[in-house]
């Protein structure tokens, strides 16, 4: 990443990042401050490194694991998502933004989507048939087996963040999500969110949207564009 950034140029840059790329852009704002004036980060807050590797700490019962040990094992989710993705495409969409709790444990028998209720008729509104259909040929083109790997490399991501254990994000921040996110009813995340300037000392504001789900800049475009606007003006200052 270090060498990708010099080779780009990069400088004063103010860098937003949604779902993973939120992680991807805390930790640019971490490693290269002096190439990241501010950051953004949307669903996703920083996360310290913590003491354990992460899959230690995802939870899992008799019957269900959390989905991203679910993700785990090559080939078994590319399996069941393959076969259809057009509904993996409108799961996500949908049952991310209307139905958050059950897709966070996946049954050891059944699979992720057996988890998520899709609801009838027509998209909501801020999404259109042609946008799901387009995701969808477009990963039946190209395969789950990249995005998935990135959920594989977690422990190994969080080995080689050793050197920045304890480290805080300095530069100018802003955090976005909505009260429905899944993301935000993780395991820690009641205690991490109301504390974040703890390990973003210049966390400026915590924008949590009411009656909004995973897809916040798609979900609410007008309030998150007003929100990164007004927050672009503070640090362009």
């Amino acid at each position: 990443m270090v060498g990708l950034v010099d080779a780009l140029g990069f400088k004063d840059a103010v860098i937003v990042g949604h779902d993973w790329g939120a992680p991807v852009a805390w930790h640019s704002a971490l490693f290269r401050p002096d190439k990241f004036k501010a950051v953004a980060g949307l669903s996703v807050p920083f996360r310290p490194r913590g003491e354990a590797a992460p899959t230690t700490l995802m939870p899992q019962t008799d019957k269900a694991v959390f989905y991203q040990l679910y993700f785990q094992e090559p080939g078994v989710a590319e399996a069941e998502f393959e076969q259809d993705p057009k509904r993996l495409v409108s799961a996500m969409l949908f049952g991310l933004s209307t139905d958050p709790v059950s897709v966070m444990m996946v049954p050891r028998e059944g699979g992720w989507l057996s988890t998520i209720n899709l609801p009838g008729g027509n998209p909501p509104s801020w999404i259109s048939e042609a946008d799901v259909d387009f995701y969808a040929n477009e990963l039946k083109r190209a395969g789950f087996r990249g995005g998935l790997n990135w959920y594989r490399n977690v422990d190994r991501n969080w080995s080689l963040l050793a050197p920045w254990a304890g480290a805080k994000v300095s530069v100018p921040a802003l955090y976005i999500a909505g009260d429905r996110d899944p993301v935000v009813r993780f395991p820690g995340m009641d205690k991490l969110i109301p504390n974040l300037h703890q390990f973003v000392p210049q966390l400026r504001k915590t924008i949590m949207l009411p009656g909004c789900g995973h897809w916040t800049q798609q979900e609410r475009p007008d309030e998150v564009n007003a929100a990164l606007i007004e927050f672009l003006r503070e640090v362009q200052r």
